[in-house]
């Protein structure tokens, strides 16, 4: 949705871009580099899932006050939160998305 979100913006200034080079600018424009954020929680998942030993209870909960944090929007917040929060006033399928991700990470 994010990342969506953030082509759109990109497009609508500098025209229509590949898959291709929608990655490159994921990976070396500034304008995505805020996602990365989220690109960084991801990795931490697929690497926790991947390990050899067990996932603890202590990793879960870090986790998730990790990404509760990470979600938390802001109009003056750092520059996740600021961009999250513009995000979640212009595009409905953020808020829904973000309602959902918030509503699993309440859970017990």
């Amino acid at each position: 949705m994010l990342l969506n979100t953030e082509r759109i913006a990109y497009e609508q200034v500098r025209g229509r871009v590949s898959s291709g080079e929608l990655l490159q600018l994921v990976i070396n424009d500034g304008q995505f580099a805020w996602l990365h954020r989220i690109s960084e929680l991801v990795v931490r998942i697929d690497v926790m899932l991947a390990a050899d030993e067990p996932i603890t209870l202590e990793d879960i909960q870090n986790l998730s006050a990790d990404a509760r944090m990470l979600i938390t929007p802001s109009e003056e917040g750092n520059t996740f939160a600021r961009k999250y929060y513009a995000a979640l006033q212009g595009e409905p399928n953020v808020i829904l998305a973000h309602a959902a991700v918030s509503e699993v990470l309440a859970s017990k």
